[in-house]
């Protein structure tokens, strides 16, 4: 399952700059052919927080699951010994790369429910600078279903309320130092807005601070399935929210501000040297 890793300045800057990037052909096939056997496992046996957004009757279906790359071989061994650790951390500049978790959302065909414009990092129980996650389709994924990002969008010093997916509502109000997400949808003329189609082996590697959503499936007759995994960096921290974080890792237990050393965040890649 060896692929050669090729990440280049130019990479490097781009996701410094616009917050999300697309790297063609990383992973091998056989990557995602075992994910693929693992996500049908993980459905058949739900974890806890595994989630079903469509009402009942609707057509399609759009939901996830995460935090089960533990018990999960195919999971498990894909965040051990997949490239995903070094692309991440060399995309970062970081010495180290840590999971944080993974998060695997499937919309089927057909699907009528968008995902809400957001940004990751204020569902999380972490901060800094060096976070980043990946995007891994499991099936050839055209530009109109294609997740979205607003360019550039890390970089504001904006934090937003985290939003629920079910019914876009906020987690909050009136709590100091988090705003509502502007109207993303009607204010595309003012941004710069990245997607991009995709093929087997293609991944979006984005900030947690970058602004993102997903449209509806309901044009398409194929899946889209995306294995997403959350990795952390060296000056990743712990930090509390005026809500449960997403996921809430109630095992975990460090202080304000402290570096995230928990054996639920292993060092899955360091940098030679």
């Amino acid at each position: 399952m060896a692929t050669e890793i090729s990440i280049s300045e130019a990479d490097i800057a781009a996701f410094e700059r616009d917050g999300a990037i697309v790297l063609r052909g990383v992973f091998d096939v056989s990557w995602l052919d075992s994910l693929a056997e693992g996500l049908e496992r993980n459905f058949a046996d739900p974890g806890p927080s595994s989630t079903v957004y469509t009402p009942d009757g609707q057509p399609g279906g759009f939901y996830d699951d995460y935090c089960n790359w533990q018990r999960i071989p195919e999971y498990k061994d894909f965040v051990l010994n997949s490239p995903a650790g070094e692309i991440v951390g060399r995309l970062m500049r970081s010495q180290n790369a840590k999971i944080y978790h993974e998060h695997v959302l499937v919309k089927e065909p057909g699907t009528q429910e968008v995902t809400p414009w957001h940004h990751d990092l204020p569902y999380y129980g972490v901060d800094g600078d060096q976070l980043a996650s990946i995007w891994l389709p499991l099936d050839p994924v055209p530009q109109s279903v294609c997740p979205e990002f607003v360019a550039g969008s890390h970089n504001s010093g904006m934090m937003y309320y985290p939003r629920l997916f079910i019914s876009h509502e906020n987690y909050g109000e009136g709590v100091e130092g988090f705003e509502t997400i502007p109207d993303i949808d009607n204010e595309r003329d003012q941004r710069t807005i990245l997607s991009w189609d995709l093929e087997p082996g293609d991944c979006i590697v984005f900030h947690m601070r970058t602004l993102h959503g997903a449209p509806s499936t309901a044009q398409i007759k194929t899946r889209r399935r995306g294995f997403s995994t959350r990795w952390l960096g060296d000056d990743a921290y712990f930090t509390s929210r005026p809500w449960k974080t997403s996921p809430p890792f109630p095992e975990v237990e460090l202080a304000q501000g402290a570096k995230m050393d928990h054996p639920s965040f292993p060092v899955v890649w360091q940098a030679a040297g």
